[in-house]
């Protein structure tokens, strides 16, 4: 079960369907930036958050509005950071590990959020946006032990020291969370 947009082209993008996608904005062109009047989501934000690569890289192409932001002031590059193994994946990884397809599975889909992360950053988005509670893509990738992100969002100068709502940075939540690598990075990038 996903998440159900009431703007056609939200849940197109979400789902992944260029093809219904492509038709909505042939028809009405000034979808390719429409909010949806629940979320606040965008297209774009719909496609990050569906982790659909293609729909993302075609609407990046059409220029879409990377600053635009959700009702929770998060950006698409937000919530390409708090991207996660849902349980699906979780029950898919522990069945098939024993035979090593779970562990091929586990890599393929943080491979698919570096892309992801790579296509959203690659669009001139603000890095360092602060979401309603403060937070950066940094804190998210922190708070998440994405480890394979937090490099990808250094590179592009992600500041370190931005305090969230609760005075944390992302150094701080690694610290908390005892993620030693990302503490690590954090500390060398600083």
């Amino acid at each position: 079960m996903g998440l159900v947009y009431s703007e056609p082209a939200c849940q197109a993008a979400y789902d992944g369907d260029l093809h219904r996608l492509y038709n909505v904005l042939k028809t009405d062109p000034t979808k390719l930036n429409v909010q949806d009047p629940e979320s606040g989501e965008t297209p774009l934000v719909a496609a990050c958050r569906g982790r659909r690569i293609k729909v993302v890289q075609y609407l990046l192409d059409l220029k879409a509005d990377v600053h635009l932001t959700s009702k929770k002031r998060r950006t698409c590059l937000h919530y390409t950071s708090r991207i996660t193994f849902t349980l699906l994946d979780y029950l898919m990884i522990a069945i098939l590990m024993p035979i090593l397809l779970g562990y091929l599975i586990m890599k393929q889909k943080q491979k698919q959020s570096v892309e992801l992360m790579q296509a959203v950053l690659s669009s001139g988005v603000s890095v360092n946006a602060t979401d309603y509670k403060g937070n950066t893509a940094l804190h998210y990738a922190c708070q998440r032990k994405s480890h394979h992100l937090v490099p990808l969002l250094l590179q592009q100068n992600a500041k370190t020291n931005i305090r969230n709502a609760d005075g944390e940075t992302p150094l701080d939540i690694a610290l908390r969370l005892k993620f030693t690598k990302i503490s690590n990075m954090l500390r060398k990038a600083a």
